[in-house]
């Protein structure tokens, strides 16, 4: 797989016009802001029925827990208004999504003390690695609903972690399970040239490089 981080750091990058002030301030450096939402994953768009969907909580935790989509359901859910960035070059402004605030979870949960960092885990086996302190922020959801509707398949139906403030590969489609940890253990991307933590502002793309080559594979790509 690291030929696509290859690809990725080799493509061209277009550019965006006409932003206003406000807007070039939220734009991360070298992204290109689209109105669409593009379509990424590995592999095929898992089939998930809700009546048997869970949610594991596993690792360094008290006692391990499942939630059903109802239980999910049940909880304090927020709405949120963030914009998204992916490492692919393509920024969306103002998406709104509705779901369960990690931190909200949180509380409900018994993580020990000693846990520093989650790995979700997602559809196809897909996984990647977050620091614990990263999903506590207001706007980290295990989202179910997008722009007042249910998540469609494609954009990680029944539901999907986003974390706004990090590169979107580490908002995981289609997930069933928290791994607590004590120590940081890569993920899927982060083993196949992806950089660990992610921060589109500091443009950590790629694992050693400080500033790649930008993409614009992602135009290619399905979109809805």
């Amino acid at each position: 797989m690291k030929n696509k981080a290859e690809r990725i750091k080799n493509a061209k990058v277009p550019l965006s016009k006409n932003l206003g002030v406000d807007q070039a301030d939220r734009l991360p450096p070298g992204q290109f802001l689209t109105e669409t939402f593009p379509i990424l994953h590995e592999g095929d768009v898992p089939d998930v029925d809700t009546d048997t969907w869970q949610l594991k909580i596993f690792g360094e935790v008290e006692q391990e827990q499942t939630f059903s989509y109802t239980d999910l359901l049940n909880l304090p859910k927020v709405q949120m208004t963030s914009d998204i960035h992916c490492v692919t070059r393509w920024s969306k402004f103002d998406t709104l999504w509705e779901g369960v605030r990690f931190r909200d979870l949180l509380d409900v949960l018994q993580v020990k003390p000693e846990a520093q960092y989650v790995m979700v885990h997602g559809g196809n086996d897909y996984e990647t690695n977050v620091p614990l302190a990263d999903l506590l922020s207001d706007n980290v959801l295990l989202a179910y609903h997008y722009d007042h509707k249910p998540l469609t398949p494609k954009h990680g139906y029944p539901v999907r972690l986003v974390v706004p403030h990090l590169y979107f590969w580490k908002s995981a489609k289609w997930i069933t399970g928290l791994e607590f940890m004590k120590e940081d253990r890569p993920g899927f991307w982060e083993q196949n040239g992806f950089h660990n933590e992610a921060d589109p502002f500091a443009e950590q793309r790629f694992s050693g490089e400080a500033l790649p080559i930008p993409e614009d594979e992602w135009t290619k790509k399905e979109f809805d």
